[in-house]
């Protein structure tokens, strides 16, 4: 009996036409039939070299090797998601530090955020407009090093008025250089809820809208 016949025989059982409705999976184990149908077919004159049996041996062994590849990599994905969910539920009603220039502000408290400054400023300032793109009023911070500078403002207007509470704008200011400038703010937000799926948690901010998690700077109380 010809290798090629026997080889054929074991095949019978896994060949896919085009009329075939289901398929049929060649695992591990069915290539191992077709190693030892190979074998026990094969011509006595012309037996299988130690080479080409080694390959095939290798073969077998890259096959079961990417199967538990395969199941490593569901498990390692499925203790992501599940480390994804328990991270998205600490995280909702906490505060974070995100890079903004917007945040909504309880005026009845300091409001408590930072910028940052690339170099050493002499006048270090920042304009505080309200929801209507109003300028309300502008806190000092005089010179600064180059850093995060933390700055508070107390919720009042220029006049001292107290103002309501709302979505307020931090405009950020230095002058370097000869020139004034805008800087970065990094301010304050509360996580009404996160979103799963993807890369990345994405974080849905009270008044904000969604940053995805990887912005964030620090995560508070």
């Amino acid at each position: 009996m010809s290798t090629v016949s026997g080889v054929s025989s074991a095949l019978d059982q896994y060949q896919i036409t085009q009329d075939t409705t289901q398929n049929k999976e060649l695992g591990k184990n069915e290539f191992l039939n077709l190693l030892v149908a190979q074998l026990n077919n094969q011509n006595p004159l012309e037996p299988q070299g130690n080479g080409e049996f080694i390959a095939q041996l290798a073969q077998f062994s890259t096959v079961e090797g990417v199967e538990k590849l395969n199941t490593s990599m569901e498990s390692l994905l499925s203790g992501y998601q599940s480390s994804q969910a328990l991270q998205a539920s600490s995280l909702v009603g906490r505060k974070v530090i995100v890079p903004t220039d917007k945040a909504v502000v309880d005026t009845s408290e300091s409001f408590k955020a930072s910028l940052v400054l690339p170099v050493t400023s002499s006048n270090v300032y920042v304009n505080v407009y309200d929801s209507a793109g109003t300028v309300v009023n502008r806190v000092n911070l005089g010179e600064q090093a180059a850093g995060n500078v933390s700055f508070i403002w107390d919720g009042k207007d220029a006049s001292g008025n107290l103002l309501p509470p709302g979505t307020y704008k931090f405009e950020a200011q230095a002058t370097y250089d000869g020139e004034t400038k805008g800087l970065y703010t990094m301010l304050p937000a509360n996580v009404d809820s996160v979103t799963l799926g993807g890369s990345e948690l994405t974080l849905n901010l009270a008044g904000l809208g969604s940053v995805p998690l990887s912005q964030v700077q620090v995560i508070g109380q």
